[in-house]
């Protein structure tokens, strides 16, 4: 017997060798649908519902008619995880426009295709949350609100994709994304804040950053613990000026910024705020009625 993951493609589950999708499907064609990046933490799917929530609203904004319901999708992630026994995994859920012809029109893609992907992953040092990482400003703009917005989780990540290979050129850990008009925006998949003075702030999503489901736990956490939060434009300037700065999300988790185009932030360390915060979110993850059981 194969012991290769099984990937979900419409129904129906396929050794990972041997799962495929058409090469007219407009996903793969144009980047036209709507993915998650979602976390297992010891057998509970961590804020699934809020996931699926968002996917559709992702799906919503591109007309996009996913085919099943939210619970049924629910459903589909939690027995692919069970047939693939896994208990700790990240899961790609994607929903693409589907099959169509070699011309843009959504009207010639009769059937959206779903794919389900439970893996894992691995984005940052193993370190990275004990010392934190190294970041710089990308020449790559965010794209504008009314274009290609990242608060719609499409397929289409080049914008992140080029962002990611000048860091990587450049020899850091992460690349930070600015608006149109010089404000930071967010990291390639990443939310930021930054801590100045014991209080916290982030940029709102109309700089075109995502919605971030970690980052939302993270604002819970925040009201938790009686500090302040402000959502406001942050320029290059504050950040470089900030005494503490974090990103979070899915698969980067929380993990501390130490420096910022060679411009140190604060000590270098994690700072007091972050350290308290990770802890936070650390039980926030391992509580089982944060999510929905395999």
């Amino acid at each position: 017997m194969s012991n290769e993951l099984l990937i979900y493609i419409d129904g129906k589950y396929y050794p990972r060798s041997q799962a495929k999708i058409s090469v007219y499907d407009h996903g793969f064609l144009y980047g036209d649908g709507v993915f998650e990046g979602i976390r297992e933490y010891n057998g509970v799917v961590f804020k699934l519902k809020e996931h699926i929530d968002r996917l559709f609203s992702s799906a919503h904004a591109i007309t996009l008619k996913i085919p099943l319901t939210k619970e049924e999708m629910i459903q589909a992630v939690v027995e692919t995880l069970r047939k693939n026994k896994m208990k700790d995994s990240y899961i790609r859920l994607v929903v693409s426009r589907g099959v169509g012809d070699l011309g843009l029109d959504p009207r010639k893609c009769p059937k959206p295709t779903i794919v389900i992907i439970t893996d894992t992953i691995s984005i940052r040092a193993a370190d990275a949350k004990e010392v934190g990482v190294t970041t710089m400003f990308s020449w790559v703009r965010r794209n504008r609100v009314d274009a290609t917005s990242q608060e719609i989780k499409s397929l289409n990540y080049l914008n992140s994709v080029l962002a990611k290979i000048e860091a990587n050129a450049c020899g850091v850990d992460e690349a930070l994304c600015l608006e149109s008009n010089g404000c930071l925006a967010e990291g390639v998949g990443e939310n930021v804040f930054i801590v100045k003075n014991g209080e916290l702030m982030t940029p709102p999503t109309s700089t075109g950053a995502l919605a971030g489901i970690t980052a939302e736990v993270v604002k819970g956490l925040v009201a938790k613990l009686g500090l302040k939060l402000t959502v406001t434009n942050l320029t290059p300037f504050m950040i470089f000026n900030a005494d503490e700065a974090f990103f979070t999300g899915t698969a980067m988790e929380m993990v501390p910024i130490r420096e910022v185009n060679k411009r140190q932030i604060g000590t270098g360390k994690p700072g007091p705020i972050t350290k308290r915060l990770m802890a936070e979110f650390q039980k926030v993850i391992e509580d089982p009625t944060q999510g929905t059981k395999v």
